[in-house]
């Protein structure tokens, strides 16, 4: 197996479900509590030793790249100032990881995105992760991926259940539990009607790929919209080799949606060492 190292951020997306917020600035830089949304997936990958980070940006998304730039004149002034935490703080976001820009110059899908980064592979194995689908656990996501990417040398999806008014908005999976307790995924569909769904485990924003996928993503024909489908490239892998998929554990937030993000703005802000007492207090008188 070659190093797995390389991760891609799709972060080309308009936003529009938070307009007006989005409009001159990027979604993946609201912020949940104290960070914004897509430095969480980047310390995630961090933490599961994948540090060759890829994003896949569009228009108007400057911001991005500012925000793990180093800022010399901000960290001169909070040093001097003697704002340590702060300067600390602002130091490791601009220097946590090496991260290269790809201009998605059209909207054409998850899978033309994660096609974009190609150049940047060099035929190895790779993450792709989805800000927005925001998971935090005591082990990172990805690095549940991980292990069982290292133990089985194949393409691995990060699953979790959902209820079953829920499977129409989501890539829904077939699969066969085997004996050594790894569920080996079958077939895929994207956005199925709660009756063809053939399981309630959907895929939420994690994934481990062999350098396969890269080719078949070539070969999806544009669907609905004209849009090249991920979920379509994985199906194709699917009946080409093994992929597996992996139960993730901790709590989920879809903070690509107004109403998941306030959930996760509330349930970390809750759970946060400085701010929560504070805040639970607070919302306990107003409610």
């Amino acid at each position: 197996m070659r190093p797995l190292r390389k991760i891609i951020f799709p972060a080309a997306g308009m936003g529009t479900r938070f307009l007006p917020a989005t409009k001159a600035s990027p979604k993946e830089m609201l912020t949940i509590v104290d960070k914004p949304l897509i430095q969480y997936g980047v310390e995630e990958a961090l933490a599961a030793g994948m540090d060759h980070i890829i994003m896949v940006t569009g228009r108007g998304k400057r911001a991005i790249e500012d925000h793990f730039d180093i800022s010399a004149e901000l960290e001169a002034n909070l040093k001097s100032a003697g704002k340590s935490k702060l300067y600390k703080a602002v130091s490791r976001v601009s220097r946590m990881a090496e991260v290269v820009y790809v201009r998605q110059k059209q909207a054409l899908g998850l899978g033309h995105a994660v096609l974009c980064a190609e150049h940047w592979l060099n035929d190895e194995p790779f993450g792709v992760s989805l800000a927005d689908e925001l998971i935090v656990g005591n082990i990172p996501a990805m690095q549940q991926l991980r292990e069982v990417y290292e133990a089985t040398g194949c393409s691995v999806l990060g699953l979790m259940q959902v209820p079953e008014d829920q499977v129409s908005r989501y890539g829904i999976v077939d699969y066969i539990a085997e004996e050594s307790g790894l569920l080996r995924l079958t077939d895929m569909v994207e956005k199925p009607a709660p009756e063809d769904a053939p399981s309630h485990l959907a895929i939420v924003g994690r994934y481990i790929f062999t350098p396969a996928l890269m080719t078949l993503l070539k070969d999806v024909q544009p669907g609905k919209g004209g849009e090249i489908q991920l979920t379509d490239a994985i199906a194709a892998l699917a009946r080409q080799e093994p992929i597996y998929g992996v139960l993730l554990d901790g709590q989920r937030f879809d903070a690509g949606t107004p109403e998941g993000f306030l959930k996760a703005n509330a349930v970390l802000g809750l759970q946060h060492a400085v701010y929560g007492d504070a805040f639970r207090q607070a919302l306990k008188e107003y409610l």
